[in-house]
């Protein structure tokens, strides 16, 4: 395991993503996650390209949209998987969705098919059987992991590098945002993912928000259990969701802090609102709008 390890993470971060017009340019290694996950970091990446950061993005050969169209360092590795393994265990994990109306994290996992969650978490064994791959890695000295949660590769390549991580997320999975933040968020008055309750619950909506609660720390673990295994293996040490999670540098939100649920949150939590929505288009010539709306859009 490498040992080089950076002294101060967050004000690096900090500096490389957030002020990096006023900073000079730093090496960050990008882990991307496929599929629509990757339309937004990619943009992302581009910016931090173009402000004259080098940037190298690590990715599986076989993926849907990783690396299309980017200027720079692109390292690969080959899977043990095809692109017909992945389109075959997508549309079932998709047709199952489909079929069962998902209101809790136990029927999520009960309609689920496990393959899609193994399959997409064993790339990351693949990547570290590169030993040419992490030998690179190793030897680049980056100042940070920008990288996609719930893939949890990222994850683990920071913790295995000990860099600092940049976590790129519009939520995360399951109770693990909480964990890995040390940030509360009271059952009593932040509804659970799926459930769609306001903030304002009735005492029945609370009661159901709790046991919502407890069926995640039950049954997540089998969601994210090989991936659990292949950080075990890979880091030679027995891993849990809260070590991968925890080790978190900066966590850039796609969302807005007034838009969310009223909860405390922490100094490392960064909203970065509307970069989630997809990139504005001029309005059509003869269409008249309102004027604090043209000024504004």
């Amino acid at each position: 395991m490498a040992h080089t390890r950076c002294t101060s993470p967050v004000p690096l971060c900090l500096c490389l993503l957030l002020t990096c017009g006023f900073a000079e340019a730093g090496k960050l290694l990008v882990v991307p996650m496929d599929g629509s996950h990757w339309f937004t970091m990619q943009s992302v990446v581009e910016k931090l390209i173009l402000r004259g950061h080098e940037v190298v993005v690590v990715m599986p050969e076989v993926s849907w949209q990783l690396g299309r169209s980017l200027n720079c360092t692109v390292k690969t590795y080959s899977t043990s998987f095809t692109l017909e393994d992945l389109d075959r265990e997508f549309m079932a994990f998709s047709h199952a969705q489909w079929k069962a109306q998902i209101q809790s994290i136990f029927s999520l996992v009960m309609s689920s098919s496990s393959g899609i969650f193994d399959l997409v978490f064993s790339h990351c064994r693949s990547l570290f059987n590169d030993q040419k791959l992490v030998e690179y890695l190793k030897e680049s000295s980056f100042d940070a992991v920008f990288l996609d949660p719930f893939d949890v590769c990222g994850l683990i390549v920071a913790k295995y590098f000990s860099l600092p991580s940049v976590v790129f997320a519009r939520g995360i999975f399951c109770h693990y945002l909480e964990e890995g933040t040390q940030c509360p968020a009271p059952l009593s008055y932040v509804p659970r993912d799926l459930l769609g309750f306001s903030d304002a619950m009735t005492f029945k909506e609370r009661v159901r928000n709790h046991v919502m609660h407890l069926e995640e720390h039950l049954f997540c673990k089998y969601i994210f259990k090989s991936a659990l295994e292949i950080a075990s293996e890979i880091l030679q040490t027995p891993v849990t969701t809260y070590d991968l999670y925890s080790h978190t540098s900066i966590w850039l939100l796609r969302t807005d802090f007034v838009l969310d649920y009223p909860k405390p949150v922490m100094p490392n939590m960064v909203f970065i609102g509307g970069i989630n929505c997809h990139q504005r288009k001029p309005v059509p010539k003869g269409i008249a709008m309102v004027p604090w709306l043209d000024s504004n859009f």
